[in-house]
């Protein structure tokens, strides 16, 4: 047997890996365990240290992604649900039935698991139980390694902080803005902003039209980085003559209402 020498002395160690997002879930990949993984903000199911689904009350479930999109009637969803949800095979029964392609049905329901584990890997202070055993009524789809799952939240974790770094915009009601003289919108940003009535937080808005909660998110963040949208908030009570109300306004939100002065200004300017 080789024996591999120490480093020379004064050589720092190699750096370690990112910090795992969820301890527990490393040590049940390592476990191969099978069951549910209750975290505050949602649930990863594993089977054999594979995790296999995910839900969050923050992120339209599969049911609701095909249903909206009108690949699945509603109809369709439920017999599914009626006739192979006590067997755990949902996903297999709708496949079988000729409801969805084989592969198809891997895809949609990917994008699915990958969106609720964001939200239900989110920080949280509550705490972290498994329960060994518990299946989910889909049934096995694609599962996918844990350390994909952890590797994908950390991308998309940048990701948003890459595009806006505010996160007071993520959980608040968001209200649209209208756009500044030449600035053009996509079909996919009317939709978005016709939801952001000040009443809808991100994820209300991502139910509202059945789309994934990430992307829409990620959208809110590039509207607010682009001035669209707004979280309205109540300035606190001034005393006259104190200061201006709009430095109140701005105190109240200094993320998003000063970089949106600052670009009515320029526009204002040119």
């Amino acid at each position: 047997m080789t024996t591999v020498p120490p480093p020379p002395s004064g050589i720092p160690p190699a750096p370690a890996g990112p910090p795992a997002v969820s301890p527990m879930l490393v040590r049940l990949a390592a476990e191969r365990a099978t069951g549910a993984l209750l975290r505050d903000h949602g649930t990863l199911y594993l089977a054999e240290g594979r995790v296999v689904h995910a839900e969050s009350p923050a992120a339209p479930g599969l049911d609701v992604l095909l249903t909206a999109s009108g690949r699945l009637e509603r109809a369709g969803w439920e017999e599914a649900v009626d006739r192979a949800g006590a067997r755990r095979e949902v996903g297999r029964y709708l496949v079988d039935s000729g409801g969805m392609a084989d592969g198809e049905l891997e895809i949609c329901h990917l994008g699915a698991l990958f969106d609720a584990a964001f939200f239900a890997l989110a920080p949280g202070s509550g705490p972290t139980r498994f329960r060994y055993g518990v299946g989910h009524w889909i049934g096995p789809v694609r599962p996918v390694s844990a350390a994909a799952v952890e590797r994908e939240t950390r991308r998309r974790r940048a990701l948003l902080d890459h595009v806006w770094p505010y996160a007071a915009v993520d959980t608040a009601p968001v209200v649209a803005r209208p756009p500044a003289a030449g600035q053009t919108l996509t079909r996919r940003q009317r939709a978005l902003l016709a939801s952001a009535d000040g009443t809808r937080t991100p994820a209300g808005i991502a139910w509202a039209l059945g789309r994934p909660a990430f992307h829409t998110l990620l959208d809110i963040r590039r509207l607010a980085a682009a001035g669209l949208v707004e979280t309205p908030q109540e300035p606190p009570a001034v005393t006259s003559g104190a200061v201006p109300s709009w430095i109140a306004t701005v105190a109240a939100d200094p993320d998003i209402a000063l970089l949106r002065r600052l670009r009515d200004a320029l526009e204002a300017s040119l």
